[in-house]
């Protein structure tokens, strides 16, 4: 999960409320008032929804703990539709003034309804190569994101990156190419994974269109790949970018906490599903299941998804695997091309933490999102095994989602941020895969830093593990204010594990 507020001062700033539904659980703010005083929370100033856990994580010495680089995400908007670099020369200060503090680097999307966005297989990268000469002159490191996916249709969202031209025409004339509900509404958002191996995109497939996006990339930035600028490629696998079904889209109605609904409808994914019901020797088992309730049911309300309901029996358990199994088989074949696209540089897949409903027995948000993660299985191992065989790391987006109580009801949702978070994090660590990590909401005081740092180098592991990287949300002028700087360059200087003096008030 993540989402942002950043304000609107800078021509490029924009919500990046498209890169998950975060922003449909909380209050959207806009505009941006002058410096409060220090040791004043932003969210009591600003009204802003905001990270403030005071007094909840208390502080401790990072100094001589293990160096963890931090980045910054750039603002979605920061190239635009005709992949042109937006604002360059303020860019340059703003990035200037991040390596005067040793920041790391910075996290960009590279956007495939950008750069090609008109005919097949004609690539314009622009102002992505501006962007990285800036980055490699001020020798500043790169995270870049393979985004196959739409930008906007969630709340607050005021940029809107499409997919590709000549991929929404062919939609309109075969709109199964999307992901599908059971009520037959389709989401542009991303490519269903039923089209991963079918002929459908001009002659080629899914699975050949990404491959040849990143080939393109990677011939393109040669250069940036050989002199270590780009330190890692995070290859979109869905929705926002994450390795999950498009189960609970806002632009369909669905609002927190909503369990969602299944996203196996077109006619590619209800072929396979057929496929794997014959194989089984149930050829009537070749539907879904009809009492899952929709978008904004709780479990309890379903027959599915209820305690003791149909998620557990004969037919739901093959549903189940099978659609759990098409989300793992996809970032798979994704991930493998990848490996061969970009050799040595590391990759990474996002996962979000769909963290509501845990507490029950189905974990019923997980179920339509494709992790199939009840109280009787362990839903991720699976997929940790497959990053595993690509030597992917983990970019896992719910490290601090329980910083969220101030402003959301966990009870009513019976949602457990801080259990789903450990069950990942050690599926991933078990198996000796690193994790990075981002922050889902914007965070400028004390205690919300405290809390992350926590999270990234937790005392309590006896194996001493710890995030690979962190990456912030993100680059604003909000950031850059004089007392939420002074709290970020500090919070930077404790990640790299260096000793922090304090600072008068």
């Amino acid at each position: 999960m993540k989402g942002s507020f950043v304000p609107s001062s800078s021509p490029y700033d924009v919500s990046s409320g498209a890169r998950s539904q975060t922003s449909a659980m909380m209050g959207d703010g806009g505009g941006m008032l002058s410096d409060p005083p220090l040791g004043v929370s932003i969210d009591s100033v600003q009204n802003r929804q905001v990270i403030d856990v005071s007094g909840k994580v208390q502080e401790r010495d990072f100094a001589g703990t293990p160096y963890v680089p931090v980045y910054v995400m750039l603002p979605l908007g920061v190239i635009n539709m005709k992949c042109e670099l937006v604002d360059p020369d303020s860019l340059v200060k703003q990035l200037k003034i991040l390596k005067s503090i040793d920041v790391d680097g910075i996290m960009v999307d590279c956007w495939w309804g950008i750069v090609e966005a008109h005919a097949p297989q004609e690539y314009n990268w622009n102002g992505y190569k501006r962007l990285f000469q800036i980055a490699r002159q001020l020798k500043i490191k790169l995270q870049v994101v393979m985004s196959f996916h739409e930008c906007g249709g969630n709340v607050g969202d005021d940029v809107c990156i499409p997919l590709p031209h000549w991929v929404a025409e062919i939609g309109r004339g075969n709109p199964d190419i999307f992901f599908t509900d059971r009520e037959g509404r389709r989401n542009p958002e991303c490519l269903s994974w039923g089209v991963d191996k079918e002929r459908v995109l001009r002659g080629r497939t899914a699975i050949e269109v990404y491959f040849d996006y990143m080939r393109s990339f990677r011939v393109e930035f040669d250069e940036f790949f050989d002199d270590g600028i780009i330190s890692m490629v995070i290859v979109g696998l869905g929705p926002c970018g994450e390795l999950r079904y498009p189960s609970n889209p806002v632009k369909h109605g669905w609002r927190y906490p909503g369990v969602g609904e299944f996203q196996c409808y077109d006619q590619y994914m209800l072929k396979s599903l057929r496929n794997a019901a014959e194989i089984r020797g149930h050829s009537f088992w070749g539907r879904g299941p009809d009492n899952t309730g929709s978008y904004n049911s709780r479990p309890h309300e379903t027959g599915f998804f209820c305690d003791g309901g149909d998620y557990d029996g004969y037919h739901g358990r093959f549903f189940l695997n099978w659609y759990s199994q098409v989300l793992v088989d996809h970032g798979d074949r994704v991930l493998s091309l990848a490996k061969l696209a970009f050799e040595d540089t590391c990759i990474a897949a996002k996962i979000s933490g769909i963290h509501w409903w845990y507490k029950t027995a189905s974990h019923a948000a997980e179920l339509t999102a494709g992790f199939y993660n009840p109280c009787n299985r362990d839903g991720y191992a699976t997929i940790m095994a497959m990053l595993k065989r690509h030597g992917a790391a983990l970019n896992f987006t719910c490290s601090e989602m329980s910083m969220l109580d101030q402003h959301v009801d966990f009870s009513e949702a019976l949602a457990e941020p801080e259990g789903l978070a450990w069950q990942v994090l050690n599926a991933a660590w078990d198996v000796c895969i690193p994790v990075s990590s981002e922050n889902a909401l914007p965070c400028h005081d004390r205690d919300g830093y405290n809390y992350l740092l926590e999270k990234a180098k937790p005392m309590s592991d006896p194996d001493g593990r710890h995030f690979s990287a962190f990456t912030c949300s993100n680059l604003s002028p909000l950031l850059l204010e004089r007392h939420n700087f002074v709290e970020f360059e500090r919070f930077v200087k404790r990640m790299h594990g260096e000793t922090v003096l304090e600072y008068q008030t």
